[in-house]
């Protein structure tokens, strides 16, 4: 099954977001199913599993984070991955969102390419195997199934929290992330490590990468935390 005819769930109260999103998904050649409501959306996975739902934060009732967590908490749904769209004023609950166990998020207001550029990102993601495991920016290589990083061919050695730092930055261009949200989602939410940690790691890892001048790639942003990009 390639990208296209994949199934994506919309789950969004308001019908007209709900309607727009719905064509802007068929018009990149998903498969669309939408549910107004929490309750109906269980039903709708329930029905046909999707491939990737998209997820409004905001719901009366059930909220987005609510349902997140309890398809996130179930055997039978936890691996399906999730986007939240958030309002630009929730900035803060987006770390929330992350340790629903969210694949990523979305801001509105958005623009479709870039709803459906994560959406192709996170479905690459989740596809276990193939070429889908090899992810590629510029040269610079991550091969997730042998856990090699290679420059331009060059073999680069990476220690074990390097290499899912890198994987976890290449799985996500062009975003900024806290360094929270970096300790969050590259060493899990349960661990206790200083926020400290992640500047020594990303240290190392433009150490490594720089032989090869890819470390810019890994970029400081004042205030904010760290971004990964090839445009300098």
């Amino acid at each position: 099954m390639g990208m296209q005819d994949k199934l994506v769930l919309v789950v969004e109260d308001e019908a007209s977001i709900r309607e727009m999103v719905k064509f802007a998904l068929e018009r990149a050649n998903f498969r669309v199913a939408t549910a107004p409501s929490a309750a109906d959306a269980r039903m709708c996975i329930a029905d046909e599993r999707p491939e990737l739902i998209l997820l409004d934060w905001m719901m009366p009732g059930v909220s987005g984070i609510e349902l997140a967590r309890e398809l996130k908490g179930s055997a039978t749904t936890k691996d399906i991955p999730i986007i939240m769209l958030t309002a630009r004023a929730e900035e803060e609950d987006k770390v929330r969102g992350l340790n629903s166990g969210c694949d990523d998020y979305v801001s509105k207001p958005f623009s479709f390419p870039e709803l459906i550029a994560r959406i192709h990102a996170v479905l690459r993601r989740a596809t276990p195997g193939g070429e889908d495991e090899k992810l590629e920016v510029a040269g610079l290589e991550v091969d997730h199934a042998s856990q090699r990083v290679s420059a331009k061919g060059e073999p680069i050695r990476l220690g074990p929290t390097e290499y899912r730092l890198l994987h976890f930055f290449i799985s996500h261009p062009e975003r900024v992330y806290t360094r929270e949200q970096v300790l969050d989602r590259v060493w899990g939410q349960n661990i206790y490590v200083e926020e400290r940690t992640v500047d020594v790691h990303i240290r190392r890892l433009r150490k490594a990468l720089q032989p090869f001048g890819f470390d810019n790639m890994i970029q400081t942003v004042r205030g904010t935390g760290y971004r990964f990009s090839e445009k300098f």
